[in-house]
């Protein structure tokens, strides 16, 4: 077996576990920002359990990428908090509907603020990131919509679900070409080894 064989193995996976990730992340939070807006009244009651479904499932794979990541210590920490975060929000979602869209922008506020904090350090720190430009942008533009969530939370649950339905889509679409930026750089490292 060969040098080559052996890192390109391991290097093929972890690129194509790295894009897929992304872009599955990418495709829910569309999939449910267009259900938002497509149905805003009927989304009042359920948003609060969609969100959770989103929140745990954004959580799961933040905590992979956490405990999968072979970046400093910090990154690893900053991407489990977001994780956890993540998690703990989404399951508070799943208790009290109707309180939980109250509090929501909140909670979304202070999940998004981390994650976008996370995903620009990542970014800042490793200056060959594959779609790194991206990930500058997206983090920037997480962090500041979960710090205007944090000061000013949205008093009309039917706002809250307007922007939350707009945002989810926002991120999705760049989770998505994200994903298909990651997976270009990464088939051009493989080509060059």
């Amino acid at each position: 077996m060969t040098t080559n064989s052996v890192l390109e193995g391991p290097l093929e996976a972890l690129a194509k576990s790295a894009w897929t990730t992304v872009l599955v992340t990418g495709a829910l939070s569309v999939i449910l920002g267009v259900m938002i807006l497509v149905w805003p009244g009927k989304t009042l009651l359920v948003a609060g359990v969609l969100f959770g479904i989103y929140l745990v499932i954004s959580g799961v794979l933040q905590l992979v990428a956490a405990f999968g990541a072979t970046a400093s210590a910090g990154m690893r920490v900053l991407y489990f908090i977001s994780g956890v975060l993540s998690i703990i929000i989404g399951i508070f979602c799943f208790r009290d509907e109707l309180a939980s869209i109250l509090l929501l922008g909140i909670f979304i506020g202070i999940g998004w603020l981390f994650r976008g904090v996370a995903v620009v350090v990542a970014a800042l720190s490793d200056p060959e990131m594959p779609g790194r430009g991206w990930q500058l942008f997206f983090g920037v533009i997480t962090a500041i919509a979960g710090v205007v969530l944090i000061v000013w939370p949205v008093t009309s649950v039917a706002t809250l679900t307007l922007v939350a339905g707009i945002w989810l889509i926002v991120l999705g679409i760049m989770e998505i070409i994200t994903a298909f930026g990651v997976r270009k750089d990464a088939k051009a490292l493989a080509e060059s080894l």
